[in-house]
């Protein structure tokens, strides 16, 4: 079906549903048809939680991780990590890969995005203030700096290692197992628990 065929209220839903990340004129059209037949409680559910969501998700005060609005996340508030060791990445989600590896058992730092010129995004645009304070404390003896390693990952890297250098702690990166180029969001369980074991000092 051609552009502007379907009913205004679809093209409507149809032009948002392309905003998601991946989601292209197909994707869109299957997804708005396919919610066109759920049951009307099912979409009433749908949008309720939508509305919701910047009310009841949040970002966590500690590490900046995804939890409830208002509280601490689960990994922060976990007995039995070591509270010595930080791993900083990029996004969020980026935590939820290194957790399935098993092989870490520290505390986390968001930072919120990395260096990125073509899209304006610089050292001012990341968590990188609350990172060098909580390195500063003296509570940490180390700090992994678990960023993607395609191009602005690296960049990012070097940028965030000469900030936290005036602090004292050891500074790491990932090592085997992760290639060149490569988003640390994409790795697999065991990749990425094989790049934390042998990491290497910066």
């Amino acid at each position: 079906m051609a552009d502007g065929e379907f009913p205004a209220a679809l093209e409507e839903l149809m032009e948002l549903l392309r905003k998601l990340p991946g989601v292209g004129r197909r994707g869109s059209e299957r997804m708005a048809l396919a919610l066109l037949r759920w049951p009307e409680d099912k979409l009433r559910a749908l949008g309720a939680l939508l509305t919701a969501l910047p009310e009841t998700v949040g970002y966590c005060p500690e590490c900046g991780a995804l939890a409830a609005a208002g509280e601490r996340c689960r990994i922060c508030r976990m007995p039995g990590r070591d509270r010595t060791l930080l791993c900083v990445v990029e996004e969020p989600q980026q935590i939820f890969a290194i957790e399935k590896s098993g092989q870490y058992r520290g505390l986390y730092h968001v930072l919120g995005g990395r260096l990125s010129p073509l899209e304006n995004r610089n050292g001012e645009d990341l968590h990188t203030d609350s990172l060098v304070a909580r390195a500063a404390s003296g509570e940490f003896r180390e700090v992994i700096l678990a960023l993607s390693a395609d191009v602005e990952g690296r960049a990012t890297a070097v940028y965030v290692g000469e900030l936290l250098k005036p602090t004292g702690v050891r500074i790491s990166q990932p090592a085997l197992g992760l290639p060149a180029g490569a988003s640390l969001s994409y790795a697999d369980a065991a990749t990425i628990g094989a790049a934390l074991a042998g990491r290497r000092a910066m």
